[in-house]
């Protein structure tokens, strides 16, 4: 049964409100996490907690247990000359990292004219309401090991 601290391994389908896939585990190794360890987002760990093997699971995750809400702080229009030799090559739909004061963070070029570029630093399922429909395939207990570094050891999880 799943609870805080189990490894568990599972297939995965995931949709957007409209029913698109955005992402699947089909044809592809299952997903292997440690529940408890924020591996997954926070609304669907919620929602396998005291689930097991050969479990189906459609569960639905609000936007604030998912990939939150879009801050508008992280959308920023800046000047075009600021791509530097660049500057050819910028185009929306583009994805780069962006340094801040806070390190490293992934953006999205969304708008662009003569002058300048909007950006968006929010992750792109921001806002978004999700939609999976998981079968549960193994559940273990985790090691002291895999708890203490707060992932999955061996097949399917993190080698050190």
């Amino acid at each position: 049964m799943i609870k805080l601290h189990s490894v568990v391994t599972m297939h995965y389908e995931l949709k957007n409100a409209e029913g698109e896939v955005l992402d699947s585990s089909k044809g592809q190794d299952p997903l292997v996490y440690l529940h408890g360890a924020g591996n997954i987002i926070v609304g669907l760990e919620e929602q396998l907690v005291g689930k097991t093997v050969g479990d189906n699971v459609s569960a639905v995750v609000a936007p604030e247990k998912g990939y939150g809400l879009p801050v508008e702080a992280l959308v920023q229009t800046v000047p075009l000359e600021a791509f530097g030799e660049e500057i050819d090559k910028v185009e929306v739909g583009m994805r780069f990292q962006a340094e801040t004061e806070q390190g490293p963070v992934p953006v999205v070029v969304t708008a662009k004219d003569e002058t300048t570029v909007t950006v968006d630093g929010n992750h792109p399922l921001a806002g978004q309401e999700l939609h999976f429909d998981v079968s549960i395939a193994e559940v273990r207990d985790a090691s002291q090991e895999e708890i203490d570094h707060g992932h999955v050891h061996g097949p399917g999880g993190h080698q050190h």
